[in-house]
């Protein structure tokens, strides 16, 4: 009987876990609806779905844990393929209890170093979008297709990007891409070299191009914490991080644009 009951529970358990999204039923054509992020930028779901775009939606609130984990996923996800210039776009849609302030202070202490999805706040009409949704739990991910239905209710839980890529539906296998958030003929003056990668964190080297005026250098936890910031007017820099052993990302950003990549720290 013990293991019946078990059993009973995994299921329930299963059947949970991935309902999140309560509002509708996978197979339903969702609602259309018009938010503004952060930034002040509308975005329409049934325009970018007739553009032929999968839409990923992540429910959050800024004190939720998990949120606080897995944004930095979310916005690597975003970034990977091209930041909704590509065959996928990504929104941050919080429940309507954080105010743009809010939301913008949780994207810049939790986002992680990639380019991040747009967020949107009480302010930009997600409370709403929450509502219709019907989510039962935080932090909810959920796929919308082209036809404006309900493909995945729950996508979790995340182990990475690889995550996320799994919920791709059969014969849609879109490629990576990068980011054109600034000018296409811009000179990418934010990529840089680092050495050595694998260090104890002293004396860290990074060289960039020789035409930068200024630089913003972040190094980020593997959670999206910011461990250090700062500018320089510099295209050589050394930095000095103490932090405990784990793998780290620094982040380079310009004026044409912002470049990332990994650092051991034993």
């Amino acid at each position: 009987m013990k293991k019946i009951t078990s059993l009973f529970l995994l299921i329930a358990f299963t059947f949970v876990a991935n309902a999140q999204v309560t509002g509708y039923s996978v197979g339903d054509v969702v609602d259309d609806f018009t938010v503004t992020d952060i930034h002040g930028v509308e975005h329409n779901l049934y325009d970018i779905t007739a553009s032929g775009k999968h839409v990923y939606l992540d429910f959050f609130f800024d004190t939720c844990g998990p949120c606080q984990t897995t944004t930095p996923v979310f916005n690597e996800f975003h970034d990977k393929y091209g930041c909704n210039e590509g065959e996928i776009y990504c929104i941050s849609m919080n429940n309507g209890s954080d105010s743009d302030a809010e939301v913008e202070a949780f994207e810049n202490t939790y986002g992680g170093p990639f380019n991040h999805a747009p967020a949107v706040s009480a302010d930009g009409g997600a409370g709403a979008v929450d509502t219709a949704f019907g989510i039962a739990a935080y932090p909810t991910y959920c796929l919308i297709g082209p036809d404006n239905k309900l493909l995945v209710g729950d996508i979790w839980p995340l182990s990475g990007v690889e995550t996320f890529e799994g919920s791709f539906p059969a014969g849609f296998d879109p490629a990576p891409m990068e980011c054109f958030l600034g000018t296409l003929d811009a000179i990418n003056t934010s990529d840089f070299i680092i050495y050595p990668t694998v260090s104890n964190g002293n004396n860290i080297n990074l060289r960039l191009s020789n035409q930068i005026t200024s630089v913003t250098v972040a190094v980020y936890d593997v959670l999206g914490k910011v461990v250090l910031t700062n500018e320089y007017n510099s295209s050589s820099i050394v930095l000095n991080l103490n932090v405990n052993p784990g793998n780290y990302f620094v982040k380079t950003i310009t004026e044409s644009g912002s470049t990332v990549k990994k650092l051991i720290i034993q």
